[in-house]
């Protein structure tokens, strides 16, 4: 396993650490102790969906915390259903996150986590519509493209890492 002082792909202004990105089959990762949650990568065309995530301020890409009795495919049809009112679309595995964690909300203490990252294509949809159908407003409280904010409005560092990895 890497520890701190190994490379690492990148490494967010809380002082998280995206170790590895990992074709960990889906179906291992779901029955893995360290996996905490689940993240997607959400293209509209050629450009990326993102949210303003109020309590962090800033924007971020979508999903959260695995539930009890959860897969990770599960994890992220839940997510996908409460921060963009998603009902039937298609999600496709992308591979398995490790981050190495700093004390937060969720934990007091530093610790490793394993994530699923899924990528979802939309097509011909108008954001201004996927707003008027979302469930969590009051995580999610904007939403706009990547071109649009790129270098203009904070971004999670590791979330617009993790739009390279669907292209």
């Amino acid at each position: 396993m890497k520890t701190k002082s190994d490379s690492y792909i990148c490494k967010d202004y809380d002082g998280n650490i995206f170790i590895s990105f990992e074709q960990l089959d889906e179906i291992v990762l779901s029955k893995d102790p360290l996996l905490t949650h689940c993240l997607a990568v959400v293209k509209i065309g050629d450009d990326y969906l993102l949210g303003w995530n109020k309590w962090r301020n800033r924007y971020e890409i979508f999903g959260g915390c695995i539930e009890k009795g959860e897969t990770a495919r599960d994890c992220i049809i839940r997510e996908c259903n409460e921060e963009l009112g998603l009902v039937s679309f298609d999600v496709i595995y992308l591979g398995a996150m490790k981050f190495l964690m700093k004390p937060d909300y969720f934990s007091p203490n530093e610790r490793i986590e394993l994530g699923g990252l899924y990528g979802i294509r939309l097509y011909d949809i108008n954001i201004d519509n996927i707003y008027e159908i979302i469930k969590d407003k009051e995580e999610i409280t904007k939403l706009a493209l990547y071109s649009q904010v790129r270098n203009k409005e904070p971004i999670a560092l590791i979330d617009e890492k993790l739009l390279e990895y669907f292209v």
